[in-house]
């Protein structure tokens, strides 16, 4: 009973092989992607840090714009900082709009941050650049999406751009390569636990 079992996993799985490799054989572009982490669930900027370290790990620059969470402590700007040749993190942000309570503070505010992510995308020295809560300035209008669109559009071609923060902009969805959307099934936060060390920030 066991060797038929085996037999039929091993030949299930050597079909299942043979289509994979099919597929992966036509699969043979390679360009810079743009990527968009949104939603409501936990995550959006953790899985852009954990592809920051993977280009650190390959020995590759990246650079990191912060367009809200500037003023923060967190241990993913302390472990990056120990990579100085290769991790560039400016913190624009000055916190939630409902924490300046201040408009054209933070249309100023993400107007800088923009001006330094389009410096970062337009040098070449870069392999990937993260444009942390650029989302939620979208969101609330601080940015212009035509102008952001097309600053991305005019960046290298082999350089990967990821875009994070909940309610994407449409237009931004649209023209990207890939696209997550985090989804909220539980929080702590919701049963009264504040933020934690090392899961939070």
């Amino acid at each position: 009973m066991v060797n038929t079992d085996n037999a039929r996993h091993s030949e299930k799985m050597a079909k299942k092989k043979a289509a994979r490799d099919k597929i992966l054989a036509t699969k043979t572009e390679e360009k810079g992607l743009l990527i968009v982490h949104t939603g409501k669930g936990k995550g959006k900027s953790t899985a852009a840090w954990g592809m920051a370290m993977r280009m650190i790990g390959h020995g590759k620059k990246v650079g990191i714009v912060q367009f809200v969470k500037g003023a923060w402590e967190t241990g993913e700007r302390d472990v990056f900082e120990r990579f100085p040749d290769q991790v560039t993190i400016k913190a624009m942000g000055e916190g939630f709009t409902w924490e300046t309570q201040d408009r054209e503070r933070d249309v100023a505010a993400a107007a800088a941050a923009w001006a330094a992510a389009k410096d970062m995308i337009a040098d070449e020295s870069y392999s990937m650049v993260i444009l942390d809560e650029i989302n939620i300035a979208l969101r609330y209008e601080y940015l212009d999406i035509a102008d952001v669109i097309e600053g991305l559009g005019e960046r290298p071609p082999m350089l990967h751009v990821i875009a994070t923060g909940r309610n994407a902009h449409d237009d931004l969805i649209e023209v990207a390569d890939l696209v997550t959307d985090m989804t909220l099934v539980k929080h702590p936060f919701r049963s009264g636990i504040k933020a934690q060390q090392g899961v939070e920030f």
